[in-house]
């Protein structure tokens, strides 16, 4: 089993195609510990964070920022991941606990859970006036086809996307991953045939990094034929922006009504982060001190 979280990117001697290899199995069990998910909404919001992490590795300023938003009709609701250029993301989903039946032994629901009514969206923010914005209806709701249809619509690139989370009896994560193949302007159809069987053979992604020590190993199997060349690894993390300074300031724009009234029963006022579930804990004082601009004491 791969012991880290990382990302490797390869392509042929050629030029043909580009692969992109994740293992998020740690940063995917930090969020379904964080957010309390069940089986299949932790294999959703696992998929939506690795795609969103692979996505995020063509990011190169240090403020540039990739958000991965999947918003269907089933009882997931909506589930967002936001990542930047350094391999650290956050996600989180609407309905956490929101669960479904199999659909054959160890095939979780996913595109139950998600809906097939619906949009991905993905919003690149460069630091430029306006992020760019790409928006496809959704196909399946797995995420991994509905991804390859935005490459196809949004980017005119013709891409396989395999994403995949290996979901254990007492609801903690076995592994996690994803790999992506982009066909390159004028990509042979024998080298994408032959990576396209090799990928048939290899199984199922989560169950691939399950049984491999290493990306490295798995890529041989990937480009099994096809003589490539790595060019790329990142390490990637589970990491959220919040911070008891930025809840602190949005809280400063309440109301002095709306804090007597929040603070009534317990003298404090409790904000917990959406994408990290982290609790941050004021006190009347401390919001007065950040309103009138002075050092919290």
């Amino acid at each position: 089993m791969i012991k880290s979280d990382y990302l490797i990117k390869a392509v042929d001697n050629d030029k043909q195609v580009r692969i992109i290899l994740a293992s998020t199995t740690g940063l995917v069990e930090e969020a379904h510990r964080r957010h309390h998910t069940s089986a299949t909404a932790s294999a959703a919001l696992g998929r939506v964070l690795t795609a969103a992490l692979m996505m995020g590795s063509d990011l190169k300023g240090e403020e540039d920022a990739l958000t991965l938003r999947v918003n269907g009709d089933g009882p997931a609701g909506s589930i967002v991941a936001t990542v930047d250029s350094t391999g650290k993301g956050r996600a989180l989903i609407s309905a956490p606990q929101a669960d479904l039946p199999p659909q054959a032994p160890g095939k979780l629901d996913v595109g139950g859970l998600v809906g097939k009514n619906g949009y991905l969206e993905i919003i690149t923010d460069l630091g430029l006036r306006q992020p760019f914005t790409g928006r496809v209806n959704l196909i399946s709701g797995e995420i991994a086809e509905d991804l390859a249809q935005y490459y196809i619509q949004s980017e005119q690139i013709p891409s396989l996307v395999s994403l995949g989370v290996l979901v254990d009896r007492d609801l903690s994560i076995k592994s996690a991953g994803g790999l992506i193949i982009q066909a390159m302007p004028g990509a042979r159809d024998d080298i994408l045939e032959t990576m396209e069987n090799n990928v048939k053979n290899m199984g199922p992604i989560s169950e691939a990094i399950h049984n491999s020590e290493s990306l490295e190993e798995l890529l041989d199997r990937v480009m099994n034929g096809v003589p490539y060349h790595q060019v790329e690894e990142r390490e990637l993390a589970f990491n959220c922006k919040c911070s008891s300074e930025r809840l602190g300031v949005i809280l400063s724009g309440l109301s002095d009504e709306e804090i007597a009234d929040i603070c009534e029963e317990t003298g404090r006022l409790e904000v917990t982060c959406n994408f990290c579930n982290q609790a941050y804990t004021f006190s009347r004082d401390e919001i007065e001190v950040i309103k009138n601009k002075k050092p919290r004491i």
